[in-house]
Protein backbone atom coordinates (compact mmCIF):
# COMPACT_ATOMS: atom_id res chain seq x y z
CA UNK A 1 0.00 0.00 0.00
CA UNK A 2 2.93 2.57 0.81
CA UNK A 3 4.17 2.08 -2.72
CA UNK A 4 1.38 2.26 -4.59
CA UNK A 5 0.24 5.60 -2.42
CA UNK A 6 3.48 7.41 -2.73
CA UNK A 7 4.36 6.45 -6.62
CA UNK A 8 0.34 6.93 -7.81
CA UNK A 9 -0.99 9.44 -9.95
CA UNK A 10 -4.21 11.49 -8.65
CA UNK A 11 -2.91 12.26 -5.23
CA UNK A 12 -4.13 15.23 -3.30
CA UNK A 13 -1.65 17.87 -2.15
CA UNK A 14 -2.18 20.33 0.43
CA UNK A 15 -0.34 22.01 3.26
CA UNK A 16 -0.55 21.07 7.02
CA UNK A 17 0.40 23.66 9.64
CA UNK A 18 1.92 21.48 12.82
CA UNK A 19 1.45 22.19 16.43
CA UNK A 20 4.06 21.01 19.04
CA UNK A 21 6.54 20.57 16.30
CA UNK A 22 9.37 22.49 17.40
CA UNK A 23 12.68 21.23 16.76
CA UNK A 24 14.85 18.64 14.10
CA UNK A 25 13.98 15.73 15.48
CA UNK A 26 10.14 16.63 15.39
CA UNK A 27 10.80 17.11 11.48
CA UNK A 28 12.37 13.52 11.16
CA UNK A 29 9.11 11.56 13.48
CA UNK A 30 6.99 13.16 11.34
CA UNK A 31 9.07 12.14 8.13
CA UNK A 32 9.14 8.96 9.14
CA UNK A 33 5.31 8.43 10.52
CA UNK A 34 3.54 9.89 7.47
CA UNK A 35 5.92 7.31 4.87
CA UNK A 36 4.97 4.28 7.19
CA UNK A 37 1.33 5.20 6.23
CA UNK A 38 1.77 6.02 2.60
CA UNK A 39 1.86 9.86 2.93
CA UNK A 40 4.46 11.57 0.37
CA UNK A 41 6.33 14.33 2.20
CA UNK A 42 6.75 16.97 -0.67
CA UNK A 43 8.49 19.84 1.51
CA UNK A 44 8.54 19.85 5.84
CA UNK A 45 10.21 22.35 8.23
CA UNK A 46 9.10 23.16 11.78
CA UNK A 47 5.15 23.87 12.36
CA UNK A 48 4.05 23.07 8.68
CA UNK A 49 4.42 19.98 5.60
CA UNK A 50 3.38 19.83 2.51
CA UNK A 51 2.05 16.20 1.58
CA UNK A 52 0.10 14.11 -0.83
CA UNK A 53 -2.13 11.46 -0.40
CA UNK A 54 -5.32 9.64 -0.75
CA UNK A 55 -8.52 11.20 0.13
CA UNK A 56 -10.35 8.12 -0.34
CA UNK A 57 -7.37 5.54 1.35
CA UNK A 58 -6.60 7.96 4.28
CA UNK A 59 -8.15 11.50 5.45
CA UNK A 60 -6.79 14.32 7.28
CA UNK A 61 -8.52 13.18 10.52
CA UNK A 62 -6.48 9.98 10.29
CA UNK A 63 -3.33 11.88 9.26
CA UNK A 64 -4.28 13.87 12.55
CA UNK A 65 -4.58 10.81 14.68
CA UNK A 66 -1.14 10.06 13.66
CA UNK A 67 0.44 12.49 14.35
CA UNK A 68 -1.59 12.85 17.53
CA UNK A 69 -0.01 9.57 18.76
CA UNK A 70 3.71 11.30 18.26
CA UNK A 71 2.81 14.43 20.47
CA UNK A 72 1.73 17.13 17.36
CA UNK A 73 -1.36 17.70 15.82
CA UNK A 74 -2.87 19.68 12.52
CA UNK A 75 -3.67 23.74 12.92
CA UNK A 76 -6.88 24.57 11.47
CA UNK A 77 -7.64 28.22 12.82
CA UNK A 78 -5.78 30.59 10.56
CA UNK A 79 -5.00 32.43 14.14
CA UNK A 80 -3.59 29.47 15.76
CA UNK A 81 -1.30 28.66 12.47
CA UNK A 82 0.01 32.15 12.98
CA UNK A 83 0.64 31.48 16.84
CA UNK A 84 2.16 28.16 15.99
CA UNK A 85 4.40 30.28 13.34
CA UNK A 86 5.18 32.83 16.08
CA UNK A 87 6.24 30.11 17.93
CA UNK A 88 8.42 28.41 15.33
CA UNK A 89 10.20 31.98 14.95
CA UNK A 90 11.03 32.38 18.27
CA UNK A 91 12.99 28.86 18.10
CA UNK A 92 14.49 29.79 15.13
CA UNK A 93 15.91 33.21 16.24
CA UNK A 94 16.82 32.24 20.01
CA UNK A 95 17.98 28.38 19.63
CA UNK A 96 19.09 28.25 16.48
CA UNK A 97 20.40 31.63 14.88
CA UNK A 98 23.18 32.61 17.55
CA UNK A 99 22.98 35.87 16.22
CA UNK A 100 23.08 38.68 18.63
CA UNK A 101 21.61 41.10 16.21
CA UNK A 102 18.71 38.77 15.52
CA UNK A 103 17.59 38.96 19.44
CA UNK A 104 18.31 42.67 19.14
CA UNK A 105 16.06 43.13 16.65
CA UNK A 106 13.71 40.64 17.59
CA UNK A 107 10.10 42.42 17.00
CA UNK A 108 11.50 42.93 13.39
CA UNK A 109 12.48 39.53 12.84
CA UNK A 110 9.06 38.26 14.04
CA UNK A 111 7.08 41.03 12.08
CA UNK A 112 9.47 39.97 8.99
CA UNK A 113 9.35 36.26 9.22
CA UNK A 114 4.80 36.58 9.57
CA UNK A 115 3.97 40.04 7.77
CA UNK A 116 1.76 41.35 10.57
CA UNK A 117 2.96 44.05 13.10
CA UNK A 118 4.70 43.09 16.31
CA UNK A 119 1.60 44.01 18.06
CA UNK A 120 -1.00 42.31 15.87
CA UNK A 121 1.20 39.37 16.34
CA UNK A 122 1.19 40.07 20.18
CA UNK A 123 -2.57 40.58 20.07
CA UNK A 124 -3.08 36.97 18.24
CA UNK A 125 -0.82 35.36 20.55
CA UNK A 126 -2.63 36.45 23.75
CA UNK A 127 -5.84 35.75 22.53
CA UNK A 128 -4.72 31.83 21.94
CA UNK A 129 -1.95 31.05 24.53
CA UNK A 130 -1.57 31.40 28.66
CA UNK A 131 1.27 33.59 28.37
CA UNK A 132 2.13 36.77 26.53
CA UNK A 133 4.34 36.59 23.77
CA UNK A 134 7.21 38.31 25.74
CA UNK A 135 7.03 36.29 28.19
CA UNK A 136 7.26 33.15 25.84
CA UNK A 137 10.50 34.55 24.49
CA UNK A 138 11.47 35.31 27.75
CA UNK A 139 11.08 31.37 28.56
CA UNK A 140 12.76 30.59 25.74
CA UNK A 141 16.01 32.45 26.47
CA UNK A 142 15.95 30.92 29.79
CA UNK A 143 16.20 27.72 28.34
CA UNK A 144 18.61 28.31 26.09
CA UNK A 145 20.31 29.72 28.62
CA UNK A 146 20.33 26.76 30.06
CA UNK A 147 21.91 24.77 27.29
CA UNK A 148 24.69 27.41 27.13
CA UNK A 149 25.29 26.68 30.48
CA UNK A 150 25.62 23.32 30.41
CA UNK A 151 27.74 23.10 27.61
CA UNK A 152 30.43 25.42 29.30
CA UNK A 153 31.99 26.96 26.37
CA UNK A 154 30.60 30.24 26.85
CA UNK A 155 31.76 32.87 30.10
CA UNK A 156 28.21 33.91 31.84
CA UNK A 157 28.97 37.63 30.13
CA UNK A 158 29.40 35.92 26.92
CA UNK A 159 25.70 34.05 27.26
CA UNK A 160 24.32 37.18 28.53
CA UNK A 161 25.62 39.50 25.55
CA UNK A 162 24.59 36.94 23.14
CA UNK A 163 20.89 36.69 24.78
CA UNK A 164 21.09 40.28 24.86
CA UNK A 165 20.87 40.77 28.23
CA UNK A 166 22.05 44.40 29.17
CA UNK A 167 23.95 42.71 32.07
CA UNK A 168 25.22 39.85 33.54
CA UNK A 169 23.48 41.04 36.77
CA UNK A 170 20.34 41.52 34.64
CA UNK A 171 20.47 38.14 33.13
CA UNK A 172 20.97 36.40 36.60
CA UNK A 173 18.67 38.11 38.17
CA UNK A 174 15.75 37.24 35.54
CA UNK A 175 17.46 33.55 35.40
CA UNK A 176 16.50 33.41 39.36
CA UNK A 177 12.97 34.84 38.66
CA UNK A 178 11.95 32.46 36.36
CA UNK A 179 13.86 29.05 37.77
CA UNK A 180 13.79 30.13 41.93
CA UNK A 181 17.88 29.28 41.29
CA UNK A 182 20.63 31.26 40.68
CA UNK A 183 22.58 30.49 37.52
CA UNK A 184 25.88 28.91 39.35
CA UNK A 185 22.98 26.75 41.74
CA UNK A 186 21.44 25.82 38.16
CA UNK A 187 25.17 24.99 37.32
CA UNK A 188 25.89 23.09 40.06
CA UNK A 189 22.85 21.34 40.45
CA UNK A 190 22.97 17.61 39.37
CA UNK A 191 19.14 17.86 38.28
CA UNK A 192 20.01 20.02 34.76
CA UNK A 193 16.33 20.14 34.27
CA UNK A 194 15.75 21.75 31.02
CA UNK A 195 12.79 21.86 29.55
CA UNK A 196 11.19 20.63 26.28
CA UNK A 197 9.88 23.56 23.85
CA UNK A 198 6.74 22.76 23.22
CA UNK A 199 5.75 22.69 27.34
CA UNK A 200 7.43 25.77 28.60
CA UNK A 201 3.94 26.45 30.40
Amino acid sequence: MRNLLLNSDNLHTETIYIKNMVCNCCVRVLSMVLEENGIRIDQVKLGMATISYKPEQIGLEKINSILQENGMEIIIGHEQQIVEQVKVAVIELIHQMNNVDSIVQKSEYLVGKLGLSYQQLSKIFSKHEAITLERYIILNKIERIKELVNQDELTLSEIAYLMDYSSVQYLSAQFHKMTGRSVSEYKKSREKNKKCLNALY
